[in-house]
């Protein structure tokens, strides 16, 4: 069988006008001017006659710099090293170029071409993942082939990365040599501008998800086609009660994963270790976090678990894990020592962990060190890093503040994270930790957490506005499960009232979801913050619950679920509708 290696040679661009938002392209439309960088010439050597199908790379042209919307011509050359040669229009012989990698992913649609199905531009592709097919009839052993596509820049100003592999179509892939390319589009993102997915991502559409118990996958996946479920991974790193004790032999994200990929779910895990772990954990927020950062063996023993969950993760390779990294310690940080993340100091290298050394102290050491790890035990592992309104020490729901101040708190968020400078491949953002009417009875807030219409709004833009200038996609996490509208919801212990579930899924135009949409938000994850609040199952043991309404709550409990089976209704019935498609 014929192994094709592969090699990116792109040639001079040919630039062709594309629609795209005018707003995208008037950014850098005055100085904007396409180029091709210089090509890379063939090996000096390359072994001939491998029984099969084999192949080798043969050079490649330069990365193109382009503007948004216009097209470059790609040749990619290999050399058929094999016996066999490849022989175009026939099952079982024919090479093609598929997408690989993390970036699109195995034959995943790429932004850069396609043939306009699976959300791939339309540049005249084979298929949406097959970027060329051999361009002769019959390649013979010996011979060289130049394969030739077209890429186009997306409209949001950016690096992209496009990985290939070669493959006989019907039979097998061929040696995977890493061959990928850079496309580098002109400008600066503008402010609203939509950025790319991430890659490995698993759709194209606004999905939901929950907070999911161990083995809970197949009810879960039962009730509607949930595409996320996620639990906690916390107890800290050095006391005895981690999450590498809730099994035997660390087993436990192991178990979870594969449970949420046998019933189609991309596995979510909440890294919340550093605040459990001593000394700290003997202080409050964040004291606690700032003790532990300067602990030396705290901080080894928080990269040694971490990186010991990187190898659990990465040993399920073909399962794309999502990790959530520390929620609230960004914001901490921030809050502590401004918008400069270097200003921080934090034991990294000097920790003495092997995988770290010559990491710097500080901050941004920590995040290079997260992303390190990841890129070296499980490349399968996307990384999330947490929006906290802590960072700024600003609430909007609180404080209402005018669109000006907003956009400024939103600003400082983005220039911290972009400070960092490393590899998070999203943000988590959040609501709430609680429902509202929990933080009114429980905590007597005299309903200060009540979200009105004018709360989302700030909500959009100031999500939205984070999302364009650090160019990364938004997931909203840890949503409060409480409605309005069931007889279970009755302001007792585990049935506490709450708005966003039917904001954002009893809105039968999807107003208020398109809203989030194009706020750069794509995906929703539903859970409880804490023991109380609403549950979409029944945590409260007290089975289908029906006290005597409240106020508009008059709706019969559909389950035993804490929140009267509102949450599992309101996401069957989007999916029913039809998931909406990302813009």
């Amino acid at each position: 069988m014929v192994r094709l290696a592969i090699a990116a040679v792109l040639v001079a661009s040919t630039i062709v006008q594309f629609p795209v938002g005018i707003a995208a392209r008037a950014a850098v439309a005055a100085d904007c001017v396409s180029s091709t960088g210089p090509g890379i010439p063939p090996p000096a050597s390359i072994p001939s006659g491998i029984p099969g199908f084999h192949a080798a790379w043969y050079g490649q042209s330069g990365y193109p710099t382009l503007c948004p919307g216009d097209r470059s011509t790609a040749v990619v050359a290999f050399y058929n090293i094999g016996s066999r040669g490849w022989v175009n229009g026939r099952l079982g012989e024919v090479a093609y170029l598929g997408t690989w990698g993390p970036e699109p992913g195995q034959d995943r649609a790429s932004p850069l071409g396609g043939d306009g199905a699976a959300g791939s531009p339309a540049t005249g592709w084979p298929r949406y993942n097959r970027v060329a097919v051999q361009p002769a009839p019959y390649v013979g052993p010996g011979q060289v082939a130049w394969f030739q596509f077209t890429v186009i820049a997306p409209s949001i100003p950016g690096t992209y990365r496009l990985s290939i592999r070669p493959l006989i179509e019907g039979a097998q892939w061929m040696e995977d040599y890493g061959v990928f390319w850079y496309v580098t589009v002109a400008g600066t993102a503008p402010v609203g501008s939509q950025p790319a997915l991430p890659s490995r991502w698993p759709s194209r559409s606004l999905e939901i998800g929950m907070t999911d118990e161990p083995n809970g996958a197949a009810a879960m996946r039962a009730s509607a086609p949930f595409a996320f479920r996620y639990q906690y991974l916390s107890g800290g790193v050095n006391t005895g009660r981690g999450w590498t004790t809730w099994d035997s032999n660390a087993q436990f994200p192991t178990t979870y994963i594969q449970d949420s990929a046998r019933y189609g779910m991309m596995p979510v895990f909440s890294y919340y270790q550093l605040r459990q772990s001593a000394p700290g954990n003997a202080m409050g927020e964040p004291a606690s976090d700032f003790a532990n950062l300067a602990n030396a063996s705290t901080m080894a023993a928080f990269y040694a678990d971490l990186k010991l969950f990187f190898q659990k993760a990465g040993a399920q390779s073909a399962t794309t894990v999502l990790l959530h990294v520390e929620p609230d310690l960004w914001g901490y940080i921030q809050q502590r020592y401004g918008d400069d993340p270097t200003r921080a100091p934090v034991l990294v290298g000097a920790s003495g962990a092997p995988d770290l050394a010559g990491l710097p102290d500080d901050a941004v050491g920590l995040a290079r060190a997260i992303v390190k790890l990841r890129d070296t035990y499980a490349p399968n592992v996307l990384l999330a890093y947490h929006l906290s309104v802590f960072g700024t020490n600003h609430d909007p729901l609180y404080e209402k503040p005018a669109d000006a101040t907003l956009d400024t708190w939103a600003t400082r968020a983005a220039t911290f994270f972009n400070a960092l400078g490393t590899g998070f491949d999203l943000v988590f953002a959040e609501f709430s930790d609680a429902d509202a009417a929990y933080k009114r009875v429980q905590l007597g807030d005299g309903g200060a957490s009540w979200w009105y219409p004018e709360d989302f709004v700030r909500n959009v833009r100031f999500i939205g506005r984070f999302s364009a200038l650090s160019q990364k996609r938004i997931v909203m996490w840890q949503i409060p499960l409480g409605n309005t509208k069931m007889r279970a919801m009755n302001d007792t212990w585990d049935h506490f009232q709450d708005n966003k579930v039917e904001w954002l899924f009893d809105d039968p135009g999807r107003a208020n979801l398109s809203a989030y949409a194009r706020a750069g938000v794509i995906a929703f994850l539903f859970g409880r913050g804490g023991d109380g609040t609403t549950c979409a199952c029944d945590a409260a043991g007290d089975g289908v619950t029906n006290p005597a309404p409240i106020g508009a709550n008059t709706r019969a409990s559909l389950t035993a679920d804490d929140d009267g089976g509102y949450f599992r209704e309101r996401a069957s019935a989007y999916y029913a509708t039809g998931a909406m498609t990302l813009p």
